[in-house]
């Protein structure tokens, strides 16, 4: 009798944090800048695949390690300029509409099942509207979160990852 309250007792710790691991939030971060340029200028210099350090200061090189630049199955790794990296691929590339999708396979960015879409549109004469969204869970979900791994600790990167890289874009997109 002894063993079957243990038992009971055991399993009944073990279901909730295996719930609460499946039930971990989908997050989203949505940012967009309008810039005072051409869209075909903008999206020239955010739609090589292959060279996201064109316009994003964090990253230091791109590099394609499997498939074509710009091709869907794509598979491209950023060196950060603090040297760690992050694994992406492509899942859709789409000139004409100007805008890309894909997903981080694995890196240094406290999140796993992100999916991102970056995306250009004129908005009016001169004037484009650069969009970057994505969803995502923050990594480690079998567990409680630790420290500097919580939901508001993803948000809080992704969304200065965006910052970072749509201010720098208007930046260069701007100077004459």
């Amino acid at each position: 009798m002894k063993l079957l309250v243990a038992a009971t007792i055991a399993a009944s710790m073990v279901l909730p944090l295996s719930s609460f691991a499946e039930d971990a939030k989908t997050l989203q971060v949505k940012q967009s800048i309008d810039i005072k340029a051409e869209s075909a200028a903008v999206w020239a210099k955010v739609s090589n695949f292959n060279d996201m350090g064109a316009w994003h200061p964090a990253v230091k090189k791109t590099e394609i390690v499997s498939g074509k630049n710009n091709e869907k199955n794509a598979v491209r790794v950023l060196t950060l300029q603090d040297g760690g990296t992050i694994k992406e691929k492509l899942h859709n590339y789409d000139a004409k509409k100007q805008s890309f999708k894909y997903e981080i396979l694995e890196g240094v960015l406290p999140v796993s099942k992100y999916v991102s879409t970056l995306s250009v549109a004129p908005t009016k004469a001169g004037v484009t509207t650069v969009t970057w969204e994505s969803s995502f869970k923050r990594k480690d979900l079998s567990k409680m979160p630790a420290k500097g791994q919580t939901d508001e600790d993803a948000t809080n990167t992704i969304n200065g990852v965006y910052k970072g890289g749509l201010d720098n874009l208007k930046k260069i997109s701007e100077t004459k």
